[in-house]
């Protein structure tokens, strides 16, 4: 496989059509080395589009999903990010080549071990991987700028939004099979957030979570 041809197909053919078109977003995408993320037994289809497992009903998502969420949370230097579901640290790599710093937080040890090793490998110093339940967010760290949810919720706790600073933005999606809404929820003042829907879609949902446990907001 020739992986540079294959990764220009993926941003041409998947990403961009899913309307990301953001310069900063696209050459992220390029220099964040997405098989370097990928369980090797799928090293072949880092690029396809599709969810790719990762052992224990977890998945990496697909990467127009990826690109999408990253292009709509707009990311600048100086943000301190939260991210919910930390899988293969890809995302969290993303992320953090436009944040000031990320906390992730996986509720498995082992993918959140191997997310580590992944992370360093790939020279990204300015993540913190916490190994919990994240359901709630992790408001030891907060508040945050931007968080991102890399799963489904079946509604949305209300402690995530109290985790967002003034002007924060929160992708997350909610729902549950056959149908979830990811959207953008940005807090425009104190306890005031102004929601936008983005896509629908089906994803896995985040470890800890139930129909019963959300907040309907």
């Amino acid at each position: 496989m020739n992986i540079e041809q294959a990764r220009f197909n993926m941003i041409e053919q998947q990403i961009r059509p899913w309307e990301v078109l953001d310069p900063q977003v696209l050459d992220l995408l390029f220099v964040v080395k997405r098989e370097d993320f990928v369980p090797t037994a799928y090293r072949n289809l880092a690029f396809a589009d599709m969810e790719i497992p990762l052992g224990d009903g977890q998945v990496m998502l697909a990467p127009r999903v990826e690109a999408k969420l990253l292009q709509e949370l707009g990311i600048k230097k100086t943000d301190k990010v939260l991210e919910i579901g930390t899988g293969s640290g890809y995302m969290a790599a993303l992320l953090a080549a436009r944040a000031e710093h990320v906390v992730t937080v996986e509720s498995r040890p082992a993918l959140a071990e191997s997310a580590r090793q992944n992370l360093e490998r790939a020279g990204v110093a300015n993540v913190t991987v916490e190994v919990a339940d994240g359901a709630q967010g992790w408001s030891q760290s907060g508040p945050y700028d931007a968080i991102v949810v890399s799963g489904s919720l079946p509604t949305l706790p209300a402690a995530l939004l109290k985790q967002l600073r003034v002007g924060g933005r929160l992708a997350v999606t909610v729902g549950l099979a056959p149908v979830m809404q990811a959207q953008l929820i940005t807090c425009t003042a104190d306890g005031i957030y102004n929601t936008v829907n983005l896509f629908e879609t089906v994803i896995p949902a985040i470890d800890g979570t139930t129909p019963e446990s959300g907040f309907s907001f």
